[in-house]
Order: C-alpha cells, then structure tokens, then sequence
C-alpha cells in the first residue's frame, strides 16, 4: 500500500510539474522591409498558448521610445491566440533593428521579438512600378512619347529604372539618334537604389512633321549587344507651324471633320484580319492637305482615298488590325493624322482590340 502511495504522490507531482502556460510566437523576427520615412508602421506579432494552463503576459516593453507596445491584460486560455501589436513611428532614416521583451507566467525569462527594415523617403514596389525586367535592372516602361512638339522646342522625358544587382550599374543608351541626348543621374546607380535617365529631344533636328519613331538599347553590362529584350522605342510628333498665319488666313482655314474619332474592333482570332472605314470631311474654306498619315503600331495599317480634299469634300479612311503583330509592337494601336487645319493639326484615331 505503501509502494502504491508513492507511485500516487510522484505521478500527481510530475503532472502537476507540466501543467504550465506555453508562449509560442508565430514569428520571432519580423522583416519588414521598406518603410515609409514618418509613417507610423503597425506590426502584429500573434501567438498561441500551446501550455495547458492560462497563459498571462505581465509586460511587453519596447527597446526604444520609437515604439508603442500593446498585448493582452487577460489570460489566454490553453490552447487560444493572441496578438502583441507594435506601431513603430519611423521617425529615423536608415536600417533599423527594433526588440520587444515579452514577460509571462511561463518563465522568468523573457522572450525576444524582434522587427528589422529600412525607413526610405520613398517606397518602391519593384515589380508594380518598374515592371520591364532586363535581368540585372528593372524599368518603368519601353516605350517613350514626346508628344505635340513644335520647332525649336527642346521636350524633356525620363526613364526611371532601378538597379537590381548587387553592385554599382552604369546605365548608358545605345544608338541614339542626332535629336536625343541623355543625362545619367546619377551615373552609376548603387546597388537596390533607383536612377534616372533624362532624355532631351531636339526638335529642329527631327526628319518630318508626324511621327518621328527610333528605338535606342539600355546597355546592361560591359559588351552588351542590342535586342529585343533591351529595345526602348522612343516617338515623337512635331507639329506643323501656323505661327505667321494671319486672321484672314486663319478664317478661311480647312476644317477636318471625322465621321468617328476611336474604332473598336472587339474580339479578334490572331490569326484573323478585320477592316473598319471611316468618313473624313473637309468642313472648311480651304483644301484641306493630309501631311501625314501613320501608324503607331504595325499590326495597324492606313490607307487614305484622298491626300487632298476640297471644301465639303469627303474620302474614305481605312483602318485595317492584323492581330498576331500586337503582342511583337510596344506602342498602343492608333492612327495619326497630321493636316493643315491650324485648329487641329494633329488628330489621333484609338484602336481597341480584344484578342
């Protein structure tokens, strides 16, 4: 009887040794990456008490006064969540490596949750804001317009990219035409950091009124070659100038009128070819000169009946769509007109297909 008492008594206190809380962290170290500079950043730590007993936490205290800390006043019971819930100000440019010391009836041992990141003035979402892969360097886009520019203008647009690698890159456009110059800045990007390429456009270097299309090769590493892949297409419409015209000419003007300003082809087959027409109309006092008529992309072809129409004349304009060269062509599907109409020398027809 004796024997069985002591079995009794030790079975009764081992048990009574495991009965205890358990902090369990779902993450002991939060990454969180780019923070915004002096914008409150909220983090949830959750937990669960994984002990058979009510988990209580006595404090949760902040490493520094940059964080405000609150956790659970109550007990969680055995086998319930929590969550201890950090707002760290961002008040600090640079990296940051924060700690809350978390104290419960678990242990007289405090456990450790930490959080680690950057404060930027400015967060980049990489794949959102800059989604043309190269490999070593992602860019916004890989297609340029200078758009409405008269003669002796000197535009200005800007490719932002940033450097993916671990290194410094030396971004630098290959074959650029006489009318483009570009400025690097800076001119070697550090490693994870944005860059700019600033392109300016001299338009009395440009070869015609319209569309002016070149394309130029981001060079991504040292011998690097033009393709496809690093091709950046530049355009550019230089208007026709009616600077020295006079009133009386002004009022006798040509006067472009069209029977539709956009085409919507809806769904095509790529293997498919679809043809829309479209009335053009001179409502002016003058002949009315088409001084170009072009595409921006070459799944899109024009023909014009007329290159001159008379007063109250009319022609036809036809549009035609070849759906399998869409995804091969970077510029959006649309038709340019260039006229002599001072009131609107250029006029741009949309093109929508769905494939």
């Amino acid at each position: 009887m004796r024997l069985i008492y002591i079995i009794l008594l030790c079975l009764i206190s081992t048990g009574v040794l495991h009965a205890q809380p358990r902090f369990v962290p779902d993450m002991e170290i939060k990454k969180m990456g780019e923070v915004e500079f002096q914008q409150p950043k909220r983090v949830v730590f959750g937990f669960v008490n994984k002990g058979n007993q009510p988990l209580s936490i006595s404090s949760a205290k902040a490493s520094c006064g940059c964080m405000d800390v609150s956790y659970p006043k109550e007990s969680i019971p055995a086998g319930e969540k929590g969550e201890i819930v950090v707002v760290y100000d961002a008040a600090t440019l640079g990296t940051f490596y924060k700690e809350v010391e978390v104290i419960s009836n678990e242990s007289e041992t405090p456990v450790y949750l930490g959080m680690q990141g950057t404060v930027v003035v400015e967060v980049v979402n990489v794949d959102e804001d800059y989604p043309i892969d190269l490999g070593n360097v992602q860019i916004q886009t890989n297609y340029l317009e200078f758009d409405d520019v008269n003669k002796g203008e000197h535009p200005v647009v800007e490719l932002s990219l940033i450097n993916k690698e671990h290194t410094a890159f030396r971004p630098e456009l290959m074959h650029m035409p006489a009318y483009l110059s570009a400025q690097y800045i800076p001119e070697n990007v550090p490693a994870g950091k944005k860059g700019i390429i600033r392109l300016t456009l001299d338009s009395d270097k440009l070869q015609q009124l319209g569309l002016n299309n070149t394309s130029v090769y981001l060079s991504r590493y040292m011998g690097d070659k033009i393709s496809e892949d690093n091709e950046i297409q530049i355009s550019a419409i230089l208007l026709p100038d009616f600077s020295k015209m006079t009133e009386e000419e002004k009022e006798n003007a040509p006067e472009l009128f069209l029977a539709e300003s956009s085409v919507d082809f809806g769904s095509l087959k790529e293997k498919s070819k679809a043809t829309h027409t479209i009335i053009v109309t001179n409502k002016g006092k003058s002949n009315l000169l088409f001084e170009q008529v072009q595409v921006f992309n070459k799944a899109v072809s024009v023909s014009l009946g007329n290159r001159v129409l008379k007063p109250g004349a009319s022609t036809k304009l036809k549009i035609s769509v070849t759906p399998k060269y869409l995804k091969r062509e970077k510029g959006r599907p649309r038709v340019l007109l260039i006229t002599n109409d001072p009131s609107q020398p250029k006029t741009v027809i949309n093109i929508d297909v769905k494939q």
